[in-house]
């Protein structure tokens, strides 16, 4: 479990700087559903962190109040289960 939660949360942190480099680059883009999707199956962290490290989707709403209300959720899982 600790290895998964570390896999995809540098996974996601990764893919945050992919896309803003392809923002830059005016390429393709990951889906920003895909990117929360991500960050709900346990890279909130990673999305987070990569969010004000690259300065990337921080204007916009729906991942400045969603993925950390998506780490408040995944807390109070792990506090239910342990």
């Amino acid at each position: 479990m600790v290895i998964y939660i570390i896999a995809i949360n540098v996974a996601c942190f990764l893919i945050m700087c992919f896309d803003k480099a392809m923002a830059r680059a005016h390429k393709y883009r990951v889906p920003e559903i895909r990117l929360l999707l991500l960050a709900a199956l346990g890279g909130s962290i990673g999305t987070y962190l990569g969010m004000y490290i690259f300065r990337h989707k921080t204007k916009k709403l729906l991942f400045t109040l969603g993925v950390p209300a998506i780490i408040f959720i995944q807390i109070i899982i792990l506090r239910t289960i342990h």
